[in-house]
């Protein structure tokens, strides 16, 4: 399969016909290399493209997402880089060269799923060279997908990037770079405590959460403390799949929601540092930060006074007897949490999202149904639906080519009982499983079904065979380490079968260390010089137009390798009671955050239930108007906590409304000065026609003339 693929994505590079040719050409030969954690394929595209796929053995090297990062990041930097540079003896003149070609070295991160244009890399490529200071700088995610989940993920994705992350680009720093799309400096993942720190094993139950369940936002928490700046630029747009089901997305939260406010709180407990070392974090975003959080933890307790005051509405009964009815519901789902598995609470959190949305939408029909029989708009339910729709509506209309999100909004309304207090109920109680979750046992969300496929161009073929080519990377990361009699038994079915069927991880998995056969013990010589049925002589069998001649490593980069994975990526030896040690301290440390949690939760619940049972004692008076802003001689009354919670609400919409308006108005600056004020040519456009016609595989040239042709201080772009 592996082959299959290489063939495919070369002959589409090669714009190769197959109705035109009766025979294959001949590809050129291909290297496979065994290296100190694997091996390597290395696949010379027909206009000089290195296409580079590394497989890593467990047995050799450690494992999972952090530290094939810290693998490749050591490799691109500190050999690809700084080997340039070996051969200079002078100190001062090789420091002089290192540091030009460190700042102007940009690393692209990228999920194997991510769509872009080269002109929205080049937009994060200029934020990089118009600010030395910019250490990251990430574009417009936007989720692709069918279906319900994903219609919500799209107005969610848009509501994060137009109003939290502006917010954050303009008052501070934004505190996520995500690793789906964006550009690192390389001179400030080299910077002192960023990279040493990001190979930091996890020692404590609270690194787990902060350091291995969302990697990219811990390394943008080493670059705001070591004074880089993290921007966003909306014109930048890349897509990426987003979970399609319910059960995939509420795991790929469970580790987003903890994970961030970790960071947060790391950021704040170390504010004086970052203020003074880093110029963008004042005292006045960290209260911000500060706030935010905040609102965050409040996030649960405010659903379920928006509950009560549904039932309110609908049963006509007291607040108070509607605010019990509304913390039974959540409050049993919480208690049963800890004795049932994860599959049943997301199960149970289905049922009850289904529930809730039907309670938001009657609620929100029986107040347009008030507003038009008691002709007044001056309720605090009817302000409250009026301003959210009309300033989700005026911020869309800020974008328009995105405009149409709108329409996800009102499901996303709907689901706000979900995302915000059964999903946080889920992530807090599931802390203590710092498994993945997610794309475990099912195949990429986002994939399309063969039934719906619309026909695809060759560009959507190359990508297509690219991203299916490194989905099947693993088949071959086992390599063979055993006897002969073993090694016979891998065939070429294996090969094609054993990458679509990934080891299952169990649900509640405390440490995610994966257990290895114990009668496997690593020797003293390397295990990747294997006998003749290895993974070599497997793919070199597979190939018959295309000969893949082994190579062999150089012996520096062999030595640069070895000392790498002994120094930061030896694979971690199963200990038993360590793994037990850290799994009680990882469900102390969750039972100490749930109960924290929920108590400033529940503190604020109970205060707002004796502020409505003192009555008219503590209370403020407004008149209430008609259509006409004629007084209709009666009066409204809000209670002084919810008085305050919604004038907080206001303020922080207020702030991030001005941060949106005057980052759209520099990221159109941007874009204008980015783009030829010229018009094309007639010769160009006539070359741009020839292309389309003909097929000319240097298309890219003539569509991006302007984009390729820049000078970029002589910098790698990896």
């Amino acid at each position: 399969m592996l082959v299959e693929i290489i063939r495919e994505v070369y002959s589409i590079f090669l714009n190769i016909d197959e109705g035109l040719f009766g025979k294959r050409p001949q590809i050129p030969d291909q290297k496979l290399v065994r290296t100190p954690y694997g091996g390597r394929v290395a696949v010379t595209m027909p206009h000089g493209n290195s296409l580079v796929v590394h497989f890593k053995d467990k047995q050799l090297i450690r494992h999972k997402k952090r530290w094939s990062q810290v693998m490749y990041l050591y490799y691109l930097l500190g050999w690809k880089v700084v080997t340039k540079y070996i051969s200079i003896r002078k100190a001062v003149q090789l420091c002089q060269f290192l540091q030009k070609e460190k700042h102007n070295t940009y690393l692209l991160a990228l999920d194997g799923d991510t769509d872009f244009q080269p002109a929205a890399v080049m937009l994060l490529i200029d934020r990089m060279r118009l600010y030395p200071l910019v250490g990251a700088v990430c574009g417009r995610i936007h989720p692709t997908g069918s279906g319900p989940m994903v219609w919500y993920q799209k107005f969610e994705y848009a509501v994060g990037h137009w109003l939290h992350k502006t917010a954050e680009h303009v008052f501070g720093c934004v505190l996520c770079s995500p690793g789906c799309f964006s550009l690192f400096r390389a001179a400030a993942l080299m910077d002192d405590n960023v990279m040493k720190k990001y190979t930091i094993k996890a020692s404590k139950a609270q690194h787990y959460i902060q350091y291995d369940q969302g990697e990219d936002r811990w390394l943008c928490t080493l670059l705001l403390k070591q004074g880089w700046r993290v921007e966003y630029n909306a014109a930048s747009d890349a897509f990426t799949n987003a979970p399609e089901e319910f059960k995939e997305f509420y795991n790929q939260r469970r580790r987003w929601g903890p994970s961030t406010m970790a960071n947060i709180v790391d950021l704040l407990g170390t504010g004086s540092l970052i203020t003074s070392r880093n110029p963008s974090m004042s005292r006045v975003y960290m209260l911000y930060l500060l706030f935010g959080l905040a609102s965050s933890i409040l996030a649960p307790s405010t659903v379920v006074l928006m509950s009560a005051g549904s039932l309110t509405i609908l049963l006509k009964i007291h607040p108070n007897a509607a605010l019990v009815l509304a913390v039974i519901p959540p409050a049993v789902y919480l208690g049963i949490s800890f004795r049932i598995k994860s599959d049943t609470q997301i199960l149970i959190a289905a049922v009850l999202s289904i529930l809730y949305a039907f309670l938001m939408m009657i609620t929100a029909l029986v107040i347009i149904g008030n507003i038009v029989k008691d002709k007044t708009i001056l309720t605090p339910s009817s302000l409250f639906i009026i301003a959210l729709a009309g300033f989700y509506l005026i911020t869309a209309l800020m974008h328009p080519q995105e405009a149409g999100l709108v329409v996800y909004g009102l499901l996303y309304i709907l689901c706000i009982p979900s995302a915000y207090l059964l999903l946080a109920i889920y992530s807090m109680v599931n802390m203590n499983n710092v498994s993945w979750g997610t794309r475990e046992t099912a195949p990429a969300a986002g994939a399309a079904r063969p039934e719906a496929a619309a026909p695809h161009t060759k560009d959507q073929k190359a990508k297509d065979a690219i991203t299916h080519f490194l989905s099947r990377a693993k088949c071959c990361k086992k390599l063979c380490r055993r006897g002969s009699a073993e090694e016979v038994t891998a065939s070429k079915e294996a090969l094609t079968v054993a990458a679509a069927e990934p080891e299952p991880q169990p649900q509640n998995t405390i440490v995610g260390d994966e257990t290895w056969p114990e009668e496997e013990h690593r020797q003293e010589e390397p295990a990747f010089t294997c006998p003749n049925q290895c993974w070599v002589t497997q793919l070199q069998s597979l190939s018959d137009d295309m000969r893949l001649q082994e190579d062999i490593l150089d012996r520096r980069e062999e030595q640069f390798f070895r000392q790498l994975t002994a120094k930061y990526l030896e694979p971690l030896p199963e200990d038993k009671k360590k793994q037990k040690i850290m799994t009680d301290r990882l469900r102390d440390l969750r039972n100490k955050i749930v109960f924290s949690y929920f108590i400033i939760n529940a503190f604020w619940l109970v205060a707002t239930f004796t502020m409505q049972l003192s009555g008219n004692n503590i209370r403020i008076v407004l008149p209430k108007v008609d259509l006409n802003l004629q007084f209709t001689g009666e009066y409204m009354y809000i209670d002084p906590l919810g008085f305050m919670f919604l004038l907080s609400f206001a303020l922080l919409v207020v702030i991030q409304f001005i941060a949106m308006v005057y980052h759209r108005i520099y990221t159109l600056i941007h874009y204008v000065a980015f783009l030829s004020t010229e018009s094309k040519p007639e010769k160009q456009k006539h070359q741009v026609k020839e292309v389309k016609d003909h097929g000319d595989a240097d298309s890219d040239e003539v569509a991006y003339p302007n984009v390729l042709n820049r000078n970029y201080n002589h910098g790698t772009l990896v």
